[in-house]
């Protein structure tokens, strides 16, 4: 689901664009190509869309925001931020998982659209900030640019690792989210122990 108050043809044209820019690894798609994979007419494209850039970046937009909202809202009482932070990874990796376009989207263009980007500045930014205050990482808060940019490599790797069938998603989120926590500074055996615990599901998409 990208977003509430959408029609029907735009939500069928947006999960048809999902699929064929994570396809193609371009936005080089046509309104021929939207409307086969939508099921609907060209007139219907042109009445929803300005532009194929303009959707592509609407339709990243919608996708790391639905995502960081889903995320917040499972994790907003919890008091720990890293297990939160460790879940949060999980759960991405696990979207790619479950979620083939979303995965392959996320994985291609990650770092090149500006959109996007918006994945690694809203709720990862929000539970690694929260840790910092709490003196709970061993980094400094200048350093915040740099961390995220290293926890976003890193779960992007995860994600790709997951996409090419070379690791489970559930043994490259535990990793990943270990591995992290590691970095920051969190003791090996709380690292292994918060990125091993049970996962809980993340709220339905907001309708």
């Amino acid at each position: 689901m990208l977003q509430p108050g959408l029609t029907t043809a735009q939500r069928r044209i947006y999960k048809a664009a999902i699929h064929l820019f994570a396809e193609k690894g371009s936005t080089q798609v046509t309104v021929r190509e939207l409307a086969d994979i939508a099921g609907v007419a060209r007139g219907t494209v042109y009445n929803h869309v300005d532009s194929i850039e303009d959707l592509f970046e609407d339709v990243a937009v919608h996708l790391a925001d639905e995502m960081n909202h889903r995320i917040l809202n499972a994790f907003r009482q919890h008091p720990d931020p890293a297990a939160k932070l460790a879940a949060g990874i999980r759960h991405y990796v696990r979207r790619a998982h479950e979620d083939p376009a979303w995965g392959d989207f996320i994985s291609r263009f990650g770092f090149n659209s500006v959109a996007l980007r918006r994945l690694g500045s809203g709720a990862p930014v929000q539970i690694l900030l929260d840790g910092i205050q709490r003196g709970q990482y061993q980094v400094r808060q200048d350093q915040l640019s740099a961390v995220i940019t290293m926890a976003a490599s890193s779960v992007l790797g995860a994600i790709y690792l997951v996409r090419e069938g070379l690791r489970t998603w559930r043994d490259a989120g535990s990793d990943c989210a270990e591995l992290v926590l590691r970095a920051l500074g969190i003791p090996a055996d709380e690292a292994r122990a918060l990125a091993t615990a049970e996962l809980m599901p993340l709220p339905e998409p907001r309708r």
